[in-house]
């Protein structure tokens, strides 16, 4: 059974990665999926890869401008948006002491804003159409602590929980259900960015904090895409019509709330 059919779903930062991984999982499920992405010749590689229910356009979440042509090009195709899955996101980590204000806005720009405001047009989008819909904002295991050195990152994640509580609870009388998914560590090109970071600031070899975390997950491992799909696909389903404002850890064990 196809349990997204004829849904329409906008996934951002999904050329690649987690966002890929959602999206063909979409697409399995029956949905069309725009693939979001500020480089738009990857998510368009992509969506030539994923197959016709997939199709690019191009998204960068700091510009309000792309934000609203992005949605418009998904009501032009597909008649309105279903569900929107926030994925788009930076890394970057330093002592608090070199914390630059450049990292700071980049960070926050992209993470909080770019959820914050795809999030309010996405709704708007689904409350003049009037068929309710599906938010679904990627959070992170480094929401719910500190790190020494991921303050900022981490920050920008708890505000995600936070900003999908709030959301939730304001758009449920529009029957939009937001909610957020809080991976761990997973596995992938984005993480080999972040081991050489931690190489850098902890003077370690390159793949040691890797192979570190891995196996200080409970499951025994670290996370891959597809590991986080299952949930992504159910919280854009009908069965979590009565799930709102929550964040799921899907970790491994790595985190108990």
């Amino acid at each position: 059974m196809n349990r997204l059919a004829g849904k329409s779903a906008l996934i951002t930062g999904a050329a690649r990665g987690i966002g890929r991984a959602f999206a063909e999982a979409y697409v399995r499920e029956g949905a069309t999926v725009a693939i979001g992405d500020i480089n738009f010749e990857a998510a368009r590689k992509t969506a030539g890869e994923i197959g016709e229910a997939a199709y690019a356009v191009h998204l960068d979440v700091t510009d309000q401008a792309s934000i609203d042509a992005a949605i418009r090009a998904v009501e032009e195709k597909t008649g309105g948006i279903d569900i929107l899955v926030n994925n788009a996101a930076l890394f970057d980590l330093a002592p608090i002491v070199e914390i630059t204000r450049e990292s700071y806005d980049r960070l926050f720009s992209i993470n909080v804003a770019g959820t914050l405001f795809t999030m309010q047009a996405a709704a708007r989008s689904m409350i003049e159409r009037g068929r309710g819909g599906k938010i679904i904002n990627m959070a992170s295991q480094a929401g719910r602590r500190g790190e020494p050195l991921v303050a900022i990152y981490c920050a920008t994640k708890a505000a995600v929980i936070s900003l999908t509580q709030s959301a939730g609870l304001n758009l449920i009388g529009h029957g939009i259900n937001v909610n957020a998914i809080a991976p761990g560590v997973v596995d992938g090109e984005h993480w080999d960015g972040v081991d050489a970071l931690f190489a850098k600031h902890e003077n370690r070899p390159i793949g040691e904090k890797k192979r570190l975390v891995g196996a200080e997950v409970p499951y025994g491992r670290m996370g891959r895409a597809e590991d986080l799909t299952g949930m992504a696909v159910f919280l854009a389903t009908s069965e979590a019509d009565y799930i709102v404002a929550q964040t799921y850890n899907v970790d491994g064990g790595n985190w108990m709330s």
